[in-house]
């Protein structure tokens, strides 16, 4: 039986030598645009980098989104981060831990969404190594995680039934929808009317207030999964006022970016549930940090995505079998989002949770082909 590794265990894991990295910028159409509170997305933009040790490699995504409407990071500073400085820093370099390769990151750069390519390919690159899967390196359980349907604003109700019928709600384990100010209670009285219990729960992307507690209040009587991300990133204390009121757990997201954010969310009793995403979070390290810590706390977790292309998704829904996630992850099929992937095999929907393919590293293997047709630019270090 597999028993999942700590961070303080994993961190002194190593040695991690890196001979040559390479880079992609990749760029493919979504199959319509995704909306949020606070801006909209129609074609995914997202750095895909290789390392090697001259004998075997891992793969890393740095997927931040365009735009600065979801993180001051974009496509554009990630990529300047990463071919300026960090990956030729890299290069004929030999870290003696995943802690000492973490710290050096850390120094060279601040930005989460340039860290996470790095640490998660090194991750690949180490059980790559070791002949094993990733989640057997990790002692994850290899099982089916259930998925969970997420679902964007639309300008109407007709609308968001047809995005949700065309996207077969029934198929999966819980259905999410976007909110926002305006657009609200009546959505969820739309789901409702439409598919009775269907387990359901909304995210606010930050973009209420304690001045809306009634539409909290309102929307506590429809038996929702939780309330995620209703208030801004640093009003904890806001967040922990609106959880003593109602019934329906508050989950954080953008809320908890480390370790110590959720211990501070954990002491204030802030919430009940926790979003980890792996490029908001910098990568495995701080995301088994903050899932030791939630555990601790009886804090639920599941995993989210921003979307990513293939290799970030593969490498959520590779994390999303830690026995602290306890809700679906939003990882959906490859087909679900965009146009077209660069990940072999897809990952396929069956019976409302997804598999991992067999083999080292993530399994998944990326078509290089693909690649060529898709990317952008390409570096060499």
């Amino acid at each position: 039986m597999n028993t999942c590794r700590s961070a303080n265990e994993l961190g002194r894991v190593g040695p991690i030598t890196i001979r040559k990295a390479e880079a992609w910028r990749i760029a493919i159409p979504m199959l319509e645009p995704f909306r949020i509170s606070s801006g909209e997305v129609a074609c995914k933009d997202a750095i895909v980098i290789r390392l090697s040790d001259g004998q075997h490699f891992g793969w890393g995504e740095s997927s931040a989104m365009p735009g600065s409407f979801y993180s001051v990071e974009t496509p554009d500073s990630c990529e300047r981060e990463l071919t300026q400085r960090i990956l030729p820093e890299l290069t004929s370099r030999t870290f003696s831990s995943m802690n000492e390769l973490e710290e050096a990151l850390a120094g060279w750069t601040s930005s989460r969404f340039v860290r996470v390519a790095v640490e998660t390919a090194a991750w690949e690159l180490l059980a790559r190594n070791a002949g094993q899967s990733l989640r057997a390196f990790f002692g994850l359980p290899d099982q089916p995680v259930p998925s969970g349907l997420a679902v964007g604003l639309y300008a109407s109700t007709d609308e968001l039934h047809a995005a949700i019928e065309r996207y077969r709600a029934r198929d999966y384990r819980r259905l999410k929808i976007k909110i926002k100010h305006g657009h609200d209670v009546e959505l969820v009285r739309k789901v409702r009317e439409w598919y009775g219990d269907i387990p359901l729960y909304v995210d606010a992307n930050a973009d209420y207030s304690m001045d809306d507690i009634e539409v909290f209040r309102e929307l506590d009587r429809y038996g929702l999964m939780m309330f995620e991300q209703p208030f801004a990133r640093d009003d904890m204390e806001g967040s922990a006022a609106l959880q003593r009121a109602l019934h329906t757990p508050v989950c954080f997201d953008e809320s908890v970016e480390t370790a110590a954010d959720a211990e501070r969310a954990a002491q204030l009793d802030a919430c009940r549930i926790v979003n980890i995403k792996l490029q908001r979070v910098g990568g495995y390290l701080e995301a088994l940090r903050i899932a030791d810590c939630c555990v601790r706390h009886k804090i639920a977790l599941w995993i989210g995505t921003m979307p990513e292309l293939g290799v970030g998704t593969a490498q959520a829904l590779m994390f999303a079998a830690h026995p602290g996630c306890l809700f679906p992850t939003d990882v959906e099929p490859s087909a679900r989002w965009f146009q077209d992937d660069i990940l072999q095999p897809e990952i396929v929907l069956r019976d409302g949770q997804l598999s991992m393919p067999a083999g080292a590293g993530l399994g998944f293997s990326i078509d290089m082909n693909k690649m060529e047709r898709y990317a952008t630019q390409h570096w060499t270090f």
